[in-house]
């Protein structure tokens, strides 16, 4: 499953329409590097340029850090379409900081 296309649509995006997958994609890139930082993903590094990158790619087969496309959707959410609404964003970046730290919990 497409990296891309699965973030464009939960940011409410259709995968064809391609308008802002420049954006999307720098705000994924950004998350995956958080993520490899605590030890979630390849450690050479990795990074998607089109919507060719799979979660599979990324994460393997390892079906307990699905959590991870929750994490991108977030992260990508808050740098593409954040809230108008400054209580919405602090919900966001809570949810971030209790997947960072499962996700670290989970590869330690």
């Amino acid at each position: 499953m497409s990296i891309l296309n699965t973030i464009k649509k939960m940011l409410g995006v259709d995968p064809d329409y391609e308008v802002f997958d420049t954006d999307i994609i720098v705000g994924i890139n950004s998350a995956l590097m958080t993520l490899m930082q605590i030890g979630v993903g390849p450690k050479t590094g990795f990074s998607i340029q089109d919507k060719s990158a799979t979660w599979e790619d990324f994460i393997g087969d390892r079906g307990d850090l699905e959590s991870v496309k929750q994490y991108v959707y977030l992260k990508t959410k808050l740098i593409f379409d954040p809230s108008l609404t400054t209580s919405i964003n602090e919900i966001y970046k809570e949810q971030i900081k209790e997947l960072e730290w499962r996700l670290n919990v989970q590869v330690d």
